[in-house]
């Protein structure tokens, strides 16, 4: 006994097609993001250090997000995302979108707030830039 037959062979390719069809995944944004013009590309998860997204997870400072339930935003290069963050002992959720920037960096907005993160250098050095008086940014 057949279960399909031929004409409904383009309506299953089509379902299948449709199954497997994945949005962008997080990897897209991997990489590591400038706080501040003084933050240490070196270093993440603490203050002075740069943000982190590796693997569909984001690291912040002292926390970090599983993203997950990525969904395209249609005609931008940008992903919503359902944020499910850890830190300082506590956990909550949030929806984030993600956005490169026409310079390479990231766009982040979460509900209220956006935020613009410039990329960090490939091979970071250690200690390069350390305080806003170094750089000529005065408070």
């Amino acid at each position: 006994m057949m279960v399909f037959g031929r004409r409904c062979a383009p309506a299953l390719a089509a379902c299948c097609a449709l199954l497997t069809a994945q949005p962008l995944g997080a990897e897209q944004f991997d990489g590591l993001y400038r706080i501040s013009p003084t933050s240490d590309c070196a270093l993440t998860g603490v203050d002075g250090g740069a943000l982190k997204i590796e693997g569909g997870v984001f690291y912040g400072v002292e926390s970090q997000c599983r993203m997950s339930v990525p969904v395209n935003v249609r005609d931008m290069d940008a992903v919503l995302y359902d944020m499910v963050c850890t830190g300082e002992g506590e956990e909550w959720t949030r929806r984030a979108l993600l956005m490169t920037a026409a310079d390479g960096g990231l766009i982040m907005l979460w509900n209220g707030f956006a935020f613009k993160y410039d990329r960090c250098p490939e091979n970071p050095a250690r200690g390069t830039v350390i305080t806003s008086d170094e750089i000529g940014i005065n408070e």
